[in-house]
């Protein structure tokens, strides 16, 4: 190859490069408008803001207590010898559930009993006495003196005789103090004694043998800010919640305290809790949310909503020079509806706020709003089309090996081997069926024998 003919080549090399770097380098011109040479518009979607009620609401902590809840402490001193009952139990009002070392007692009780006994057998000697003192005296075979003497000893054997009755009675009272039952039909709490231990009713803190609770009798414990005071009043709507956010139950206040709570500086809201299957226990915390009035208030998507720091906005669509821009709308956000926002301020209604593609959108931008997604059909079509459809699916979803394997299974079982049948079902354009026949043509040529 001779050196000019190089020369040639390599000067053809570079203009070929340098015109593809100059092409390479020109920037696209942006896509127009529909209605001229401005930038393209975003199409988004769009809806329209109405009014709704809005509960105006304050969440506050909220404690469940149990109307009937006690805790069970020894009356007497002694060693716990048995203990009936579990945590978690549920007892009858009465039901045994421990008992004390009470054999001392009942020694005692037999005791006084035996006292009891011979206080009334001397009362009725006595009694016997006076009256045969009395005709004696109405005869005048005695003296005077001798029947005070026989009404003086009547009084006294009566008054022991009612002592040791009552004393036989505190007795067989204090008895009753070493077994422990139930007070009301209710749940066996935390058990912290054992079979063994020393109980005392003087003993310092005291010693709880067990609590028993009454779930079916329950009412939330609410604590009102004083802020609150001239707003919280009886029948105000309560929400109970639980950490999730999840409605466990709807109640209304009941009782308002007309103290202020001098640890926690709240006003005491009380408001019943019927049992139902939420498991809500005495000593629960839960969430519950005032509702102190109702008033209608712009509603948009949670979608809508752009947040930057504390600032909230969405874009509203405006008209300007013939065309839809994007306005960039500062709002102040309420509670929380659903998967909705509530607006105190920044809308009005009748307003059209952009709910999809906002963190594409600047203020300005040009916007097309979308008409509104029509319902999605059924499946079942109408026409050719669908019919083919129905005919064949499979050739429409599964790659072509996948279609022409399944095509070949299926001829094989029906003991046809016609090649026709393979050609069908990998039909996706005429094109491909020349080609087809092509290559069949091909593949059945024989080539001449040839003669040596």
């Amino acid at each position: 190859m001779t050196q000019s003919r190089l020369q040639r080549i390599s000067t053809i090399s570079c203009v070929i490069l340098a015109g593809l770097a100059a092409s390479g380098c020109q920037k696209k011109p942006e896509a127009a408008a529909p209605g001229g040479g401005g930038p393209q518009a975003l199409p988004v979607q769009t809806v329209t803001v109405t009014m709704s009620p809005v509960a105006q609401s304050s969440e506050y902590v909220a404690t469940i207590k149990s109307r009937r809840s006690t805790e069970l402490l020894p009356q007497v001193s002694g060693q716990l010898i048995d203990i009936r009952v579990h945590s978690g139990d549920h007892v009858k009002s009465g039901q045994l559930l421990m008992e004390i070392d009470a054999r001392q007692q009942r020694a005692m009780v037999d005791s006084l009993r035996a006292t009891e006994l011979q206080k009334k057998a001397l009362d009725d000697y006595d009694t016997i006495e006076l009256g045969r003192q009395q005709k004696l005296f109405d005869a005048g075979v005695t003296s005077r003196d001798a029947y005070e003497q026989a009404q003086q000893a009547f009084q006294n054997a009566k008054a022991d005789y009612q002592s040791a009755v009552e004393a036989r009675k505190a007795g067989e009272q204090e008895l009753g103090y070493y077994t422990i039952r139930a007070p009301f039909d209710g749940v066996v709490g935390d058990i912290p004694v054992h079979v063994g231990d020393y109980v005392s009713q003087n003993q310092s803190p005291a010693t709880i043998l067990t609590t028993v609770d009454d779930n079916n009798n329950l009412e939330a414990y609410i604590y009102i800010p004083t802020e609150r005071a001239t707003e919280v009043h009886q029948g105000l709507a309560v929400d109970l919640m639980d950490d999730s956010g999840k409605l466990l139950q709807k109640t209304r206040i009941d009782f308002v305290s007309s103290e202020v709570d001098s640890t926690l500086q709240g006003i005491l809201a009380k408001a019943p809790v019927q049992a139902g299957p939420e498991g809500l226990r005495n000593a629960q915390i839960v969430k519950a949310r005032v509702i102190w009035s109702t008033k209608p208030m712009a509603v948009v998507p949670v979608l809508a909503v752009t947040r930057q720091g504390e600032e909230s906005f969405v874009y509203v669509v405006l008209k300007q020079n013939g065309m839809a821009v994007a306005h960039r709308t500062s709002v102040v956000l309420g509670d929380a509806v659903g998967n909705n926002y509530s607006i105190a301020s920044g809308l009005n209604p009748g307003d059209s706020v952009i709910i999809s593609g906002t963190q594409f959108l600047v203020d300005g931008m040009p916007v097309m709003p979308l008409p509104p997604t029509p319902p999605a059909q059924g499946p079942a079509a109408s026409g050719p089309q669908s019919k083919l459809e129905d005919r064949q699916p499979e050739n429409r979803t599964a790659p072509r090996g996948e279609t022409r394997k399944v095509a070949r299974n299926d001829s094989r079982k029906a003991g046809r081997n016609d090649s026709r049948n393979v050609e069908r079902s990998v039909v996706y354009h005429p094109r491909h069926r020349r080609h087809r026949r092509a290559r069949a043509r091909k593949n059945h040529h024989t080539p001449p024998a040839t003669v040596s």
